[in-house]
Formats: C-alpha cells, sequence, structure tokens
C-alpha cells in the first residue's frame, strides 16, 4: 500500500494527541471522551520480563518455557480492557462523588512524544505510535509515574479523528501505584 501520509497528516495527528493530553490534565474528561469512535477497544496489556532464547542465565530450564513476547496477547489477562462505555461509565463515577480512588481528584501530566504516523490497514485508518510520561500526585504525597508507549489505530468521522482502537504499554511490569484511576 503506497504511504498516503502527509505533514499535514502528520501534524493533525500530533495536535490531536497534545490535544487530548491537555483535556486529561485539566480533567475535561467528557469532552476527551468525544477522542473516541463508539467501537473503540483500549487496553493496557500486562508485561512480564522474558529470557531470550539465546540467554545462558537459565539454560538448564526447558526450552519450550522461553516465551519471546513480553506482552500479553490478544485474548490473554490485561491491566485494563476497556470500551467507549466503560469509559463513560468511569467518567460519570469521577462526578459521583463515590470515587474514593479519585476524592481529592489527581493533578496529572501527560508528556507525549515520539509521535509516528502512517497509513493504517485500511484506506480510512491511521495509525499512530507515540511514547508517553505520566506524572500523578495525589493527596498530599501521594505520586506516581507512568512510563510507556501507545499504538492508536484512528479514523475519519463526520470529518474529524476518532480513536478506535488504543494499546497502552507500559514500560514496567509490576505497577507501584495504588491503583490505576487516571486515562492514557
Amino acid at each position: 500500500m503506497p504511504n498516503l501520509i502527509t505533514e499535514e497528516t502528520i501534524r493533525e495527528v500530533e495536535q490531536f494527541l497534545y490535544r487530548e493530553a491537555r483535556l486529561l490534565d485539566n480533567r475535561r474528561f467528557s469532552e476527551w471522551l468525544e477522542f473516541f469512535s463508539e467501537d473503540l477497544r483500549y487496553w493496557m496489556p500486562t508485561r512480564s520480563n522474558r529470557y531470550p532464547v539465546n540467554s545462558k542465565a537459565i539454560s538448564i530450564l526447558d526450552a519450550s518455557r522461553y516465551e519471546e513476547e513480553e506482552v500479553s496477547g490478544e485474548d490473554e489477562l490485561a491491566f485494563m480492557e476497556e470500551t467507549k462505555k466503560t469509559l463513560e461509565m468511569r467518567v460519570a463515577r469521577l462526578g459521583t462523588g463515590m470515587a474514593w480512588a479519585e476524592d481529592p481528584p489527581s493533578r496529572t501530566r501527560h508528556i507525549i512524544t515520539n509521535i509516528e504516523v502512517e497509513q493504517g490497514d485500511t484506506s480510512d485508518q491511521l495509525r499512530a505510535y507515540s511514547n508517553f510520561v505520566m506524572y500523578r500526585n495525589r493527596a498530599e504525597r501521594d505520586e506516581d509515574f507512568y512510563v510507556g508507549s501507545r499504538e492508536d489505530i484512528m479514523r475519519r468521522e463526520g470529518g474529524q479523528l476518532r480513536i478506535s482502537y488504543r494499546k497502552i504499554v507500559m514500560d514496567q511490569n509490576v505497577l507501584l501505584a495504588k491503583n490505576i484511576s487516571n486515562f492514557f
């Protein structure tokens, strides 16, 4: 498939992702939800530390125990598995006073970088890769850093870009935060 990505498209995707980060950091979650398609899959697979097949560190183990993939598969356990509907429910819950993990609310800062844009699997799709750091501060002393990458599939709906798929891959394989109540 020929590359149909223009500098204008790259800039549009960059601005889209930067605006998304600003909305999250300003707690404008209802507006943020508009960035997603109705058929959204928003997920964060788990990660594990794997020994490469050529590792001598544990060479006495059964070779069938080696696995090359560090990230759980599409049908395996994930830290988070959401749809647009479940994200809407989470956002609505924040306004009820019953979201204890966000009372008082977190302050976040999303840093989005290394954005790459390429043609998606179909002519109406774009695929964007990005890296992120999300700093979270809550109450007096709670601080968390989340570092990772994202893969987004976007398409135009009504002339606007919408994310139909987001895969969030943390660099950490053990999350030390007390909860994952924020959005990525």
